[in-house]
């Protein structure tokens, strides 16, 4: 008897594995992001800045940040979407939370640290993207757009990046924001060129 698929055609197994890689992946560029001190984009990126100004945790700025987002989700992109999304959620806000605890860095360079960062987040989206998961907010706008116009998600994630960015440099450093930016062009560029429905079919 064959295994149940999903919506993209994958195995329950194959969600968990992919969905979870995708996450850690992206817990760990944060992890590193955070360390070097810089800002990103996206919803995670004003969960940054708002942690930085108000004290509280990443893990829970961004988790509260992110729950107006999936009504829409559940309303436009339906059920699986929304449910892998909230887990996806949920998970990277406590890795981030215990992620400090088991990985110090003595030294990192912070142009390595922003590339660094980009890359891994990069690459744990776009395994979630190919899941039917996201890490909510933006993304469920971008994929919602992408869908419906053609229009990159990447590229729609950029636009948003530089209006965060523009609100960034009255709150921090010009330094850190330029670093930043560098991070977020990275991320932003793996998901305009590599995400597309068209050119991953599960079988």
């Amino acid at each position: 008897m064959a295994e149940p698929r999903t919506e993209t055609g994958h195995t329950l197994i194959d969600d968990v594995q992919g969905i979870s890689l995708g996450v850690f992946l992206a817990a760990i560029g944060l992890h590193i992001l955070t360390t070097v001190g810089l800002i990103t984009g996206q919803t995670a990126g004003v969960a940054v800045i708002a942690s930085y100004l108000t004290g509280y945790s990443f893990g829970l700025m961004f988790f509260v940040i992110n729950l107006p987002f999936y009504l829409l989700a559940w309303r436009r992109l339906g059920a699986e979407f929304t449910v892998k999304s909230l887990i996806s959620v949920t998970v990277l806000s406590l890795l981030t939370e215990v992620l400090p605890y088991g990985m110090v860095f003595e030294h990192l360079d912070t142009a390595l640290g922003a590339v660094t960062f980009g890359a891994l987040t990069g690459l744990g989206l776009l395994a979630l993207f190919r899941h039917n998961g996201s890490l909510g907010g933006l993304g469920v706008v971008a994929l919602l757009i992408q869908d419906t116009t053609g229009f990159r998600a990447g590229w729609v994630q950029l636009i948003f990046d530089a209006l965060v960015f523009g609100v960034a440099l009255f709150l921090f450093p010009t330094w850190v924001v330029l670093y930043s930016l560098l991070g977020a062009v990275v991320l932003n560029l793996i998901i305009a060129i590599n995400h597309r429905r068209d050119r991953y079919i599960a079988t």
